[in-house]
């Protein structure tokens, strides 16, 4: 039975990256139903739970700056922001650097609700932590590479990555914490990477190319 059935499941099994992907599927309806849901609760739609945890992470931003930030056009940004000033939950104000631009910033109540939308993914948290600790550890460094690989592909912003931010030194010493940050000066281990990190400054094209080279050159 088992010499027979060995041959089956070879020419019958799609490939492994693509039941991956398959699986990642599964788990992005799953964080989609939840962002709907909780965002419903709050009286909120999901890209405008998005905007307050992202005002609430990074302080004001304009609306182009939100725009690449989260990945969403601008007119669905502004319509967004509209509703959320209409809900006294943004305030817009001139900005200085820009003179055409406005400013947005969250009210005291927009602040909180950004500080819940924040959350709104931990419910995912709880099935990481049943992995063992090295499977975190190798499935982080998995979603790093393919995070990269898609902002490669212009699918995903570039940005709040240690790989893509000028103060990051990958692979710069031996040992448990090989990289460091220029910015705090202090050395990280790889699984201390940030995928999002509110002082992140992007590097231009070619030395962030370095930086990622560097990266997966381990020491």
């Amino acid at each position: 039975m088992s010499r027979m059935s060995l041959p089956y499941f070879e020419e019958n099994t799609e490939p492994l990256a693509s039941r991956i992907a398959t699986g990642l599927h599964k788990i992005g309806l799953a964080m989609k139903q939840q962002a709907w849901q909780q965002a419903n609760e709050e009286g909120l739609s999901a890209t405008q739970g998005q905007i307050l945890a992202a005002l609430a992470t990074h302080g004001a931003l304009t609306g182009s700056e939100l725009s690449q930030r989260l990945g969403v056009t601008l007119p669905t940004i502004s319509d967004s922001v509209r509703v959320l000033v209409e809900k006294t939950l943004v305030t817009k104000s001139p900005d200085p650097r820009h003179p055409r631009a406005s400013l947005l910033t969250p009210t005291k109540k927009g602040a909180q609700l950004g500080a819940r939308a924040r959350s709104w993914p931990e419910f995912m948290a709880a099935a990481v932590a049943d992995l063992r600790a090295e499977e975190q550890r190798a499935f982080f460094s998995g979603v790093v590479k393919m995070i990269r690989s898609l902002q490669d592909q212009g699918l995903i912003p570039v940005s709040g990555m240690c790989v893509t931010c000028v103060h990051f030194r990958p692979n710069v010493r031996p040992g448990a914490t090989p990289h460091h940050c220029a910015l705090v000066d202090a050395p990280l281990a790889t699984e201390q990477v940030r995928l999002d990190c509110a002082e992140h400054e992007l590097a231009a094209e070619a030395p962030r190319r370095e930086l990622w080279e560097q990266f997966m050159r381990p020491v």
